[in-house]
């Protein structure tokens, strides 16, 4: 492809990962709505985003494997359409059950989003080369992140339109996405010979772990952690996920049928063995679990607990969505031009735990100034880390296992997000219930002078009715001022878990060796190691040779040592 084709195509590829991340940010910003109109729970608020996360989370390594043995764009299409008809039926929806399950679809075809845009990406430039556009990639997650809560918030507020519209509006844009994919989009598929899929293994990999997902959803609210179900679901997944890894590293293979043997698996365990990848997807985890868990109540704090609308709700969160898309713009830039990564890596992560600590200090009458600083420098971190860590992985890995690799960093991280989601959604409705309680004492206090201790009590107990129940609207004034005291003062907790997690992914970084990013791109890196293979250039002479080649090749004026 010509460097007009790449940037026409990418166009496209931007274009249907905007559709992703805008159903996604649109939906958030009025589930409190959502929840209200389908007369769910607390519980139920939480299983909406965790269910398309369970689904993103357990298909994008299979993703990833499909796009090293078939048509990548045939998969960005597929990923595409399946995510769009789940918008379509989730809209439809007349339950909060309905509409988990439709999200659940949702999560299918954002798996596939999620790891095949990154990777096809990957395809058309080199390493050093991707740098210069995580601007636009950073600029599309910004606008649709700061576009989908503000235009969601339009949507619920407005009466002739409805929630049901937040999974609606993005079907056009899904719709033109699919176009203009299929008018650009050329990238050559390399198919190695004599390979299938791995269906043993992707079959282990997700149901592992779904099971284990949901039991740290589940545990502390439909059944306690100390229970023989509890104990039931761990276990399950936690041998799913050891007879995957059996199968994954050719343990099984003996005892298995032949149509059932691996030869190439979903996630080769050789690739764990390169210090990069394993410090990288431990990073990944953290920070996954730090932001995509911390993000989702973000919306509770601001509503819930300080009483905003969704529109203004979304308006507040500017700051961060200013924060990231400035940073990874200027830090993808810098990273092209230099070569140098781990220092924007590094300077995210610690900027990252900063943010997240300030904002754990938060309470429920903190200033909105004072919120929206800390904000800004978590998202500075945020647009220095989550986008570029991939590139010392696709940088580590050859160009044959380039989706593989991509898409292991991009599980892990949903991984983290998923579990983030589950973990920090029962750690905060356990100290939301606890505040909740204290409030209710102290409000059942205030308001027995008046009303006598039957008129006080019986008061209390229809609010604590109500709140239970998770009915955020039609409250009294007085039981609406105990909800938005118990998540003003208990959303901030999640921030402090969310600082921990932040630190553990800058440790990591900090033990990733930076290496040198590749010039060439994954096709001419394939081509060359062909062309030596014919030659027959013994392995260390090749090194020097792309390197020659690709430095007489390039124009006198861009040449870098």
């Amino acid at each position: 492809m010509t460097q007009r084709e790449k940037i026409e195509a990418l166009v496209g590829l931007l274009l249907g990962m905007f559709v992703a991340f805008l159903s996604s940010t649109v939906v958030s910003i009025a589930l409190p709505e959502i929840i209200k109109s389908l007369h769910g729970t607390t519980d139920q608020y939480t299983w909406v985003v965790t269910a398309t996360l369970l689904a993103s989370t357990a298909t994008t390594p299979i993703w990833g494997k499909f796009a090293d043995l078939m048509s990548k764009k045939l998969l960005v299409q597929i990923a595409l359409t399946v995510f769009t008809l789940g918008s379509i039926l989730a809209g439809l929806s007349q339950s909060a059950g309905m509409l988990i399950f439709f999200r659940a679809i949702q999560g299918l075809g954002l798996g596939g989003l999620q790891a095949l845009v990154i990777i096809v990406i990957a395809s058309m430039f080199s390493p050093r080369e991707r740098g210069r556009y995580q601007g636009p990639i950073a600029a599309v997650m910004s606008i649709a992140t700061v576009g989908g809560p503000l235009l969601g918030g339009l949507i619920t507020d407005t009466s002739w339109l409805g929630w049901r519209w937040t999974f609606y509006v993005c079907v056009p844009l899904a719709v033109i996405a699919l176009i203009v994919i299929q008018k650009t989009l050329n990238v050559p598929t390399i198919r190695k010979p004599g390979v299938a899929i791995d269906y043993l293994g992707a079959l282990l990999i997700a149901g592992g772990v779904v099971v284990l997902l949901i039991w740290v959803t589940l545990a502390g609210k439909s059944f306690p952690w100390a229970s023989g179900r509890s104990y039931a679901l761990a276990a399950l997944g936690a041998v799913l996920l050891i007879l995957a890894v059996l199968a994954e590293g050719k343990v099984l293979n003996p005892a298995l049928p032949r149509f059932l043997k691996v030869e190439d698996p979903i996630i080769p365990l050789g690739l764990f063995r390169d210090r990069t990848i394993t410090l990288a997807t431990i990073a990944s985890i953290s920070v996954g679990v730090a932001l995509f868990g911390s993000a989702v109540f973000l919306g509770q704090y601001f509503q819930l607990g300080r009483g905003y609308s969704p529109t203004v709700s979304g308006l507040l969160t500017l700051p961060m969505v200013g924060g990231s898309l400035i940073f990874s713009t200027v830090s993808g830039s810098l990273i092209t031009k230099f070569g140098r990564w781990k220092i924007f890596l590094v300077t995210g992560a610690v900027l990252m735990t900063a943010g997240f600590y300030l904002l754990s200090t938060i309470k429920e009458h903190t200033s909105m100034w004072l919120v929206g600083i800390f904000l800004f420098l978590l998202g500075t971190g945020m647009g220095m880390t989550m986008q570029n860590l991939v590139l010392p992985v696709q940088n580590a890995v050859p160009a044959a296992n380039l989706g593989v690799a991509t898409s292991t960093i991009t599980f892990f991280r949903s991984l983290g997000g998923a579990a983030g989601v589950s973990i920090l959604g029962a750690v905060l409705a356990t100290h939301v219930k606890d505040l909740t309680l204290s409030g209710l004492r102290g409000l059942a206090a205030t308001l027995m002078p008046s009303l006598g201790k039957d008129g006080a009590l019986a008061q209390v107990e229809q609010c604590g009715t109500k709140l239970k129940a998770g009915i955020a609207g039609d409250l009294p004034a007085d039981c609406e001022a105990v909800q938005r005291a118990a998540f003003g003062d208990g959303v901030p907790t999640i921030f402090l878990i969310a600082a921990v997690m932040a630190v553990v992914a800058l440790v990591a970084i900090l033990f990733i060796k930076e290496v040198r990013l590749k010039t060439q791109t994954p096709l001419e890196e394939q081509q060359q190691a062909a062309a030596e293979a014919m030659a027959g250039l013994a392995p260390e002479e090749s090194v020097h040779v792309a390197e020659a080649d690709h430095q007489r090749d390039k124009p006198a004026p861009r040449r870098r040592k």
